[in-house]
């Protein structure tokens, strides 16, 4: 490698495999916390060490050359073995420490785990969390998060998944939308109201319903309805205010709807009917599979456990 000797590269070494699996300079050095000057100089001073080109640029991506993809796929388990291994001697400690990177959908975190936040970091005052709001699904190993808090009914396998606790969607309307439109009997009744509804994919919004529970099972068929309505919106925040508002009826999950329910700005809409299909019933904790847990990330889901255990009833 040229002048340069190889235990001068290390830290430049790291920031390859960074750039590797962000595949941009921006994103990168938001994940290293520099600059992206500070990035490219780093890059371009590997391949001068080098002396051959690592990494091809566009105008819109980051690509590695073959000498590149070869110096990156010969790090990533050494690098991979290193963070293990710091990570084993500082649970030495007495207390869990350091950073856990958490991402979790908006409005969960905004209802349920921010308010409760304080208490964590009154246990665990050497640990320091970073969370992301995002509904976005993301890689958890790709862009270096420790722990991601999912709404989902099925977690992949190849992720180690801790449930936190059961959530049901509810059907939710304001005191006055109900007093000027009346109140629904059966889900066939929604037809006659506008329905804020979460946007999928298929051409026509849909919600499914299952009778309630007394009906004998083989009365208890699914029933869909097709909905319609003024607004739709991809974060259950705003479908809960524009429910608020009076704009119609609309299907949230509890732990979005929660507060509202108990000051009474909202009340249930055929609460003996179970939403079934909008959304998952199930909230995880989830990280990839590794042979050691850092205390700090343990320590966060023990704890969410038992924050979140009883669930976001009323």
């Amino acid at each position: 490698m040229n002048d340069k000797k190889v235990e001068d590269l290390w830290t430049h070494l790291h920031w390859l495999t960074v750039l590797a699996q962000q595949g941009s300079y921006t994103a990168s050095a938001q994940r290293l916390g520099v600059s992206k000057a500070a990035m490219s100089q780093r890059i371009s001073e590997l391949e001068r060490a080098a002396g051959l080109p690592l990494v091809q640029r566009t105008t819109r991506s980051v690509r590695l050359t073959e000498a590149g993809q070869r110096l990156v796929d010969g790090l990533r388990d050494p690098f991979e073995r290193i963070a293990l291994s710091f990570s084993s001697v500082r649970d030495l400690a007495d207390e869990p420490a350091g950073l856990v990177r958490v991402t979790a959908p908006v409005a969960l975190a905004r209802q349920q785990l921010v308010p409760r936040i304080a208490a964590f970091a009154r246990e665990h005052p050497k640990v320091r969390l970073e969370l992301d709001l995002s509904d976005r699904l993301c890689s958890l190993a790709t862009e270096g998060f420790d722990l991601a808090i999912r709404h989902t009914a099925a977690p992949p396998d190849t992720h180690v998944a801790w449930p936190l606790c059961a959530t049901r969607s509810v059907l939710v309307a304001s005191r006055d939308y109900l007093r000027r439109h009346g109140h629904p009997a059966t889900p066939q009744d929604l037809a006659q109201h506008p329905c804020l509804h979460y946007p999928r994919a298929q051409d026509t919004p849909a919600w499914h319903f299952l009778p309630p529970e007394g009906r004998r099972k083989a009365a208890r068929q699914r029933v869909t309805v097709p909905v319609s309505g003024p607004f739709c919106a991809n974060n259950s925040e705003a479908l809960r205010d524009a429910a608020i508002a009076g704009l119609g009826i609309a299907l949230v999950p509890d732990f979005s709807a929660q507060a509202a329910l108990r000051s009474g700005q909202l009340v249930e809409v055929l609460e003996d009917w179970a939403s079934v299909g909008s959304f998952s019933p199930q909230i995880y904790a989830i990280r990839p599979y590794a042979s050691h847990v850092p205390r700090a990330v343990s320590a966060f889901v023990v704890w969410l456990r038992g924050a979140l255990a009883a669930g976001f009833e009323v």
